[in-house]
């Protein structure tokens, strides 16, 4: 049965309030005291119940994949399933003919077949301190971020502060969360991504055969996201279209980002204004493609930059720019239901905190 569930205490983010918040205004002197308390305190650290996993040597495995896992790729349908095994090592073993599916050689990224037969060769569990496990209060954040549910699919409202997934020092993720809270019969793989300090719309998809589905409507520009986004100074009303495009860094002392660059990939984003403020415009943007950072590399490239965005945003002085968190919100989501067909809608109200600065803007 399909479920819609949303519950207002899911807009507060999990790093604390006061550490986002500017100590000072230059235009407007000190913000008003109601940002500092109209956000509960959470922690943005996954809490870890420890649980033990020695070392040992497994024998041989016959994996039967079953219609949740169908159209799924051999890497991730093993990462769900091999814990505790480092990804490099699996790729090792798929090269060396280790792992096979149906008796023959595979490569990574084969999409596996309801009642395929994954072998995979005797192999050492790495030691493993610890698991992470998602704390009692993730797990009930995440259940009322809900927006819809069904057996195939599910949209929620991902808190700001919140990775979509472990990695880059991030021990665990949302996806990881979802993935503890189904057990180990439940699928959940993210069919898009959103960054950590953006909140909003996120699709996840249940089963295999959704996943293939959604994420080709995404290569096919049939899934309509639109976001909110709050940017610096007054955005001229003539400017819908940004087509520039974007090429990602991968430096290897820190995170990735991108640049506006003629050897990028295509970058399109379209642009309404909704509200110009004395210092700040609210904008809606639709993403007709979908690269790293790309609604934060177009606006700044405009020179107007998102609200909060240290990344893009140049150290000018300016009255926004001592905000701590990012004014960007995927506000909805559009596409064809992977069973039904039906074209279905999905919206999130706007984190409080950024709506509330906005008030305060406006007043």
């Amino acid at each position: 049965m399909a479920s819609s569930r949303w519950d207002s205490k899911n807009c507060a983010d999990f790093t604390p309030i006061s550490d986002w918040l500017p100590y000072r205004c230059a235009s407007d002197g000190i913000l008003p005291a109601v940002f500092n308390q109209m956000v509960t305190t959470m922690s943005s650290q996954l809490q870890t119940d420890s649980m033990s996993v020695n070392s040992a040597n497994t024998g041989v495995q016959l994996i039967d994949v079953s219609a949740h896992s169908d159209g799924q790729r051999l890497d991730n349908f093993l990462m769900s399933r091999l814990k505790g095994v480092p990804k490099s090592h699996l790729y090792r073993l798929i090269r060396k003919g280790e792992i096979r599916v149906n008796k023959k050689r595979c490569k990574p990224d084969q999409r596996l077949n309801e009642s395929d037969i994954v072998r995979v060769a005797p192999l050492r569990l790495a030691e493993q301190a610890s698991q992470v496990a998602p704390s009692a209060g993730l797990i009930e954040r995440l259940n009322e971020s809900i927006i819809y549910e069904d057996e195939h699919l599910l949209v929620l409202n991902k808190p700001s502060g919140l990775a979509v997934h472990g990695g880059s020092g991030i021990k665990s993720g949302l996806i990881e969360a979802l993935r503890f809270m189904a057990g180990e019969e439940g699928y959940r793989e993210l069919v898009h991504r959103l960054d950590k300090e953006t909140s909003g719309c996120l699709l996840v998809a249940k089963t295999g055969k959704a996943l293939k589905f959604l994420q080709n409507e995404m290569k096919a520009g049939q899934v309509e996201k639109k976001y909110l986004v709050l940017v610096h100074g007054q955005w001229p009303t003539q400017l819908t279209r940004i087509d520039a495009p974007l090429l990602k860094h991968h430096p290897s002392d820190a995170e990735s980002y991108s640049t506006i660059d003629e050897t990028g990939k295509p970058s399109i984003t379209l642009f309404n204004v909704r509200q110009v403020l004395e210092t700040a415009s609210l904008l809606e943007a639709t993403l007709i493609t979908g690269r790293t950072h790309q609604i934060r590399v177009h606006t700044q490239s405009a020179g107007h930059p998102v609200v909060g965005d240290t990344r893009y945003t140049h150290n000018k002085p300016g009255p926004l720019n001592s905000i701590r968190f990012l004014c960007l919100h995927s506000a909805s989501l559009k596409f064809t239901h992977p069973v039904s067909g039906a074209r279905k809608e999905f919206s999130a109200p706007m984190p409080e905190v950024m709506q509330s600065l906005i008030d305060t803007l406006s007043a």
